[in-house]
């Protein structure tokens, strides 16, 4: 009789196992970049439009060439800005940088509040954002982490990381 109860038991309780959701999975800690998780979204392809944050209002425009110049004239204005994206956080997607070519300084983008985020494969798009100029010292730690995502991070004469940022409102990109 035991046994019967047993067998009984098992038969009953699989069919409840099975249908049980397993417990939601918690996202996963990653202590090397200081930023909350991207939203899952679908991979864009080829050929795409993709607008992130507020709908672009009409900035003035500002040439990348001149913003890299002289970005203490920029300082604190909202401005449209316009390039290649060089390299992307590959990690979260919470910053993409801009510049005229592989090597030297650009402008690195983030993203007001961290609101919002760009694909981690958006480097070679075509970019179009609006934001607020901001020329910043960066600390060794960020400047490290920035390297170590493969961005290229200008240093003055005296070593310290120094760059010309801008804390996007908006972004549209195009591929």
């Amino acid at each position: 009789m035991k046994t019967f109860r047993s067998a009984l038991l098992t038969l009953l309780a699989l069919p409840l196992v099975a249908l049980a959701e397993p417990p939601a999975a918690k996202p996963a800690v990653q202590e090397d970049c200081p930023h909350p998780p991207p939203p899952a979204e679908a991979k864009p392809t080829a050929g795409w439009t993709l607008t992130r944050g507020e709908a672009l209002k009409g900035a003035p425009a500002v040439k990348l060439s001149e913003l890299l110049a002289k970005p203490q004239t920029h300082e604190g204005k909202t401005v449209r800005v316009e390039g290649e994206v060089r390299k992307a956080c590959a990690k979260k997607g919470c910053w993409m940088e801009l510049a005229e070519g592989a090597k030297g300084a650009g402008v690195r983008v983030t993203f007001k509040d961290y609101g919002f985020f760009v694909p981690l494969d958006s480097a070679g798009s075509s970019a179009r954002v609006e934001g607020v100029v901001k020329v910043t010292e960066l600390s060794e730690p960020m400047a490290k982490h920035y390297e170590a995502e493969g961005a290229i991070v200008p240093r003055g004469t005296d070593g310290k990381p120094r760059e010309v940022q801008l804390v996007a409102t908006g972004v549209e990109l195009r591929r």
